[in-house]
């Protein structure tokens, strides 16, 4: 079983989500948001970094997927979502946690099916996916949306590299490769 925490990175609201895998069923564990409060940066970021490592502490997850940064229009909000994103990645590195990181198109390309698909459909799929009774808060399920994803992506890599490693062997009794 792998336990997988996904964070959707904000200045004043983090999601986070932790769901289990084990083949391939997916469950629930947990979902929610850090709620920033402070004047300054520095005490949100603070904020940020303190509620994660509470999260890993609590539900011990064996990875973490985070959402990376993208700019549309406004720069200032651009570097304080990077700098959020660096309290939430130091708290989980801090737990030795290894961080892997998606694009927001990356993540509903995996969960929706298309990479502009709208908060909606990903609240929508997330709620299916996971067989919740309700559609978790649009950070919360963002969260959860990456933490699937990133099942998504290892399953399939791990697929690969099992393809890979069995054409080889299957190549060398052949007599193919040496």
């Amino acid at each position: 079983m792998t336990r997988i925490l996904g964070i959707d990175p904000g200045s004043r609201i983090t999601g986070f989500g932790v769901i289990d895998i084990e083949g391939i069923h997916v469950r629930y564990v947990a979902s929610g948001c850090v709620r920033t409060e402070g004047e300054t940066l520095a005490a949100r970021l603070k904020t940020i970094f303190e509620g994660v490592g509470e999260i890993v502490t609590v539900h011990r997850p064996q990875v973490m997927a985070i959402e990376q940064v993208f700019m549309k229009h406004n720069v200032d909000s651009a570097l304080k979502l990077g700098q959020a994103r660096g309290a939430a990645i130091c708290a989980g590195v801090m737990q030795s946690l290894p961080v892997y990181e998606y694009t927001p198109a990356q993540i509903k390309q995996a969960i929706v099916g298309k990479g502009n698909a709208a908060k909606a459909q990903v609240q929508h799929m997330v709620t299916a996916l996971l067989k919740l009774p309700g559609a978790p808060q649009a950070d919360a399920a963002d969260a959860l949306a990456c933490a699937l994803c990133h099942s998504h992506t290892s399953q399939t890599l791990q697929q690969i590299d099992k393809s890979l490693l069995s054409s080889r062997v299957r190549g060398r009794r052949a007599g193919r490769w040496r």
